[in-house]
C-alpha cells in the first residue's frame, strides 16, 4: 500500500486530496497546524468508509514541528511515497464589504511578505528536505507542489492572460519562487525515479479566497491526483494547470 503525506489537509483542496488518494487504495497521513482540526477530519473521512489515515500535527513554519511529523510518521513507516505540499496562504485582506484589498509592489508591507514566503516557500523547504530521506525508500517517490497559475511569470507579462489585471505582489511572487525550488530540485534528482512537479489546482470556491473561486474542490483535488500519481513514464519539473491549458495541462513559467 502506498503512502502520502499531505499537508494543510484537514480542509479544503487539502481534505479532498486526501479523500480521492483513499479512495484509490492508498494510506494517507493528514497533515494539519492544528492536531485537534486533523483529527476531525479523520473523523468525518472514517464515516464515509475511508479507514486508512491518521493525523499528523505539523507547523510548516516551524522546525521543531516539522521534524516531530517526520519522526512520528517514521514511527509507522520507512517508506514515503508521495509528498502533497498543499500548505499555503495568500496573505490577502479584504475590506468589510469583502472586497479584495490589493496587494501592491509599491506599498505592501515586507512583514506581509515575510508572513506568506515563511508557508509557501520556506515552509516547503522544510517539509521536503525533512521527508526526502522517506521518499528515497519509495521505488515510485512523487512530490507535488501546489502552486498556482498565479505564479508565472509568462502569462503575468501577458496582456491577454485572463488574469492579467489580477496581480498580487506577495502571493504571485511567492508562487514564483516555489516554481523556481521545484525546477532546481527536480534537476537534482533527474537521475532517479523521483518525479517532482508543480500543479494549480486552478480558480477553486475556498475559504482561501473568500469563496470567489469559480472550480470545485473535485476538481481541484483530480488535478493534483493526477501527478501524485504519475507513472515512471511521466514528465518531472513541469508547471500544470489544467484550468489554463486544458489540453495538456502544462503552462509556462
Amino acid at each position: 500500500m502506498k503512502k502520502v503525506f499531505i499537508t494543510g489537509a484537514n480542509k479544503s483542496i487539502g481534505f479532498e486530496t486526501a479523500r480521492q488518494l483513499l479512495q484509490q487504495g492508498l494510506y494517507v497521513y493528514l497533515g494539519s497546524r492544528s492536531l485537534e482540526n486533523g483529527q476531525k477530519a479523520v473523523e468525518q473521512l472514517k464515516s464515509e468508509g475511508l479507514t486508512q489515515v491518521e493525523a499528523i500535527q505539523i507547523d510548516v513554519t516551524d522546525d521543531n514541528s516539522v521534524n516531530n511529523a517526520r519522526l512520528e510518521i517514521g514511527k509507522t513507516t520507512d517508506v514515503l511515497d508521495i509528498l502533497i505540499n498543499n500548505s499555503g496562504i495568500s496573505g490577502a485582506k479584504f475590506d468589510e464589504k469583502g472586497e479584495y484589498i490589493p496587494q501592491t509592489a509599491e506599498h505592501t508591507s515586507i512583514d506581509v511578505f515575510k508572513e506568506v514566503y515563511n508557508i509557501n516557500v520556506y515552509g516547503v523547504i522544510r517539509v521536503t528536505q525533512a521527508f526526502l530521506d522517506l521518499l528515497k525508500q519509495s521505488d515510485e517517490p512523487r512530490i507535488v507542489m501546489v502552486s498556482s497559475s498565479q505564479g508565472s511569470i509568462t502569462l503575468h507579462s501577458d496582456p491577454t492572460y485572463k488574469y492579467y489585471n489580477h496581480k498580487g505582489a506577495v502571493y504571485l511572487s511567492s508562487k514564483a519562487a516555489l516554481n523556481m525550488y521545484t525546477v532546481n530540485l527536480a534537476y537534482e534528482l533527474r537521475d532517479t525515479n523521483f518525479k517532482i512537479n508543480a500543479v494549480s489546482p486552478g480558480f477553486t470556491k475556498t475559504d482561501f479566497n473568500n469563496n470567489r473561486g469559480t472550480g470545485t474542490v473535485g476538481d481541484a483535488g483530480r488535478r493534483i491526483v493526477k501527478y501524485a500519481l504519475i507513472g515512471n513514464d511521466g514528465v518531472t519539473g513541469k508547471f500544470f494547470c489544467e484550468e489554463t491549458n486544458p489540453e495538456s495541462g502544462e503552462i509556462p513559467w
